[in-house]
Parts: C-alpha cells; sequence; structure tokens
C-alpha cells in the first residue's frame, strides 16, 4: 500500500502532540484518521483533510470502530493523561487511563491485524537516571504513576511482539515545548497547559508568577534541569519511525532530547531575553515525582532514524512567545 492510501490513525490527535502529528502527516501524502475523547483535545486543532472519530480508548467497542470503519494500516498513540503531580494523588485514574487505554486499542489492532504501532513515550520511566546523558539501556525505574503506566505500556508492547502480533517503535521524549505557530492558536476554554515554559509564558504575559517547584535540589542553581525538544522535532521523528517500520526496523526503543541540558532559572533567562522583559516568579516546594536532572542521549535515534532536531531553547520560547496566549 502506498503512502497515498495509508490510513494512520492517530489517537489523541486534538491534542497538542497529536494535533501537529496530523497535520505533518497529512503534509507528507498520508491519510489521518483521529480519534479523541475531547477531554482535553481541541476539535478545531485537527486539519480539515483528516477523518475524525469522537471515541475513548478505555471504551474497546470505540476502539473497534474505527478499525471497523478505516482500513487502516498503523497506529500513533498519543492519547494519555500526562500531568505527573496529578498522576500521584489520582494513580487510579492514571493507570486505567494510560495502560487500559492501550491494551484496548492492542486488543482491536489484533483484532483487525493492523501491526505496526509508533507509541509516545517518556523520560519519566528512567526516574532519577544515575548517569547523564541517559541512554535507552539505563534502568527503568519510574518516580510517579504516570512514569509507572507507561513503563506498562512498554512491557506490554515486548510482550505482544514477542507472541508475533505486532511491530512496535517507542519514543521516549523528554521535556515538549514550541509550536507549529503557522497552524495553531490559542482557543478560549482549552485546558491550561502546566508545563515549565507554558507557565512561563503566561507569568510574562500578565497571568500571575511562575512557581519554581523547588530550588534545592542538586544542581548549579538548585533548580531541576531538563531537556527541552520543540514539537516540531518531535513529530518528525515519529514520521521517520514510521518509515522505519516501513522498511523492518521494529521493536526499538528510541530517545528523543537534543542532549542539552536546561535548569529551570536557565529557562526563566532565556525567555526574559525572547519577551525582553523579567519573567515574575517565586520560589515553591519541590513536586511529587519530579526528578534532579533528566537529558537525553539521542544518538540512537540520529543514528538508526536519521533524526537531528532543528530548534534549540530559544528557537522553541521564541514560538511560545510569537504564539501569543
Amino acid at each position: 500500500m502506498s503512502k497515498k492510501t495509508k490510513y494512520i490513525l492517530v489517537t489523541g490527535g486534538a491534542g497538542y502532540i497529536g494535533g501537529h502529528m496530523a497535520g505533518l502527516l497529512l503534509e507528507n501524502g498520508y491519510r489521518v484518521v483521529v480519534l479523541d475523547n475531547l477531554t482535553t483535545g481541541v476539535r478545531a486543532w485537527v486539519p480539515k483533510c483528516a477523518e475524525f472519530m469522537q471515541g475513548d480508548l478505555c471504551s474497546l467497542e470505540d476502539c473497534r470502530k474505527v478499525f471497523k470503519k478505516f482500513p487502516i494500516s498503523a497506529v500513533m498513540n498519543f492519547a494519555a493523561k500526562l500531568v505527573v503531580p496529578e498522576s500521584v494523588t489520582m494513580p487510579h485514574v492514571y493507570y486505567a487511563n494510560n495502560v487500559g487505554g492501550a491494551s484496548n486499542l492492542l486488543k482491536a489492532m489484533v483484532e483487525h491485524r493492523v501491526r505496526q504501532f509508533v507509541f509516545s513515550s517518556t523520560a519519566a520511566v528512567y526516574g532519577n537516571p544515575k548517569k547523564v546523558p541517559v541512554m535507552e539501556t539505563a534502568p527503568i525505574a519510574p518516580l510517579s504513576p504516570y512514569g509507572e503506566s507507561k513503563a506498562m505500556v512498554e512491557q506490554i508492547l515486548r510482550d505482544c511482539a514477542k507472541a508475533g502480533l505486532i511491530d512496535f517503535i517507542v519514543l521516549r521524549y523528554f521535556n515538549v515545548a514550541g509550536w507549529d505557530t503557522r497552524r495553531y492558536w490559542p482557543i478560549k476554554g482549552r485546558p491550561v497547559p502546566t508545563h515549565l515554559i507554558s507557565c512561563a509564558m503566561r507569568a510574562l504575559h500578565g497571568q500571575g508568577k511562575l512557581i519554581v517547584c523547588g530550588n534545592d535540589y542538586n544542581t548549579p542553581d538548585g533548580t531541576g534541569i531538563r531537556d527541552f525538544i520543540d514539537v516540531r522535532d518531535l513529530v518528525q521523528a515519529h514520521l521517520l519511525a514510521l518509515k522505519a517500520l516501513d522498511k523492518g526496523i521494529k521493536n526499538e526503543v528510541f530517545n528523543l532530547g537534543t542532549s542539552k541540558g536546561f535548569s529551570v532559572m536557565d529557562v526563566i533567562k532565556t525567555a526574559a531575553d525572547v519577551a525582553g522583559k523579567p519573567v515574575p516568579y517565586q520560589i515553591g516546594s519541590r513536586r511529587p515525582g519530579d526528578a534532579t536532572t533528566v537529558i537525553a542521549s539521542s544518538a540512537k535515534a540520529k543514528k538508526v532514524l536519521g533524526w537531528k532536531p532543528q530548534y534549540d531553547l530559544e528557537a522553541i520560547l521564541k514560538s511560545e512567545w510569537e504564539r501569543k496566549l
């Protein structure tokens, strides 16, 4: 089947990353089906040329319906809850949604003989890594139910592949931010993102202060260090993963990051430089489930997938600032 007739199912495709992914797939000649329950997604973010079905992965029948209606060839799963502190207080919800939903999706895939699966995973599976940059072979030791839920789905994928039922690629990404400002815009009523860069932008726009969650970590300035990846680079890696599955590269795990670490204070300073004014902030307490330093080694993705991130932290912040709120 040529890519022009290849239907790709993008679960969570009305969300931030899934919406960017759906747009890139369409630009590259694929047909796209979006399945989203619109709990946090926005219907207006689904590209007009994509097919849309409102449904929930926690419903096996919803999963089955999409495969009955469309000749799906591959699945990209972005449908998951992802707020680390919330997962600590609501673990039952995260396991039911992230693990239960993925299990239903895989069951429907196997029933309809769809093999290719690209999974949206996370650096949270590593917890507090002993060595950075983190390689894919590092121990799995999540600090939160969110990270645990992603690690569980990865194990399910390995078991399904071992049974000969699917072919998968797992993409563990680090801190995603940035926008394709050509395509996406702010929408009233959309759930407010909780990640650092989004919070810094709201503070710059006069919507309260940025809360720095702890300044007593074992880092040069006391704040946590992260690897920030632009969403445009991220979805490009997913496209390369899909092509890799077509070439027979399968059952592999890849980190996605820039291999550069920035502290919370580094982000605040760069955001201030981009906006031309200081970021209002105050020091708060640590959040449960947060690691000290997490930086990716993306050497494997670069070598095997041919992926190379194009956007640095300043470019990410510029796209966020230009997008407005």
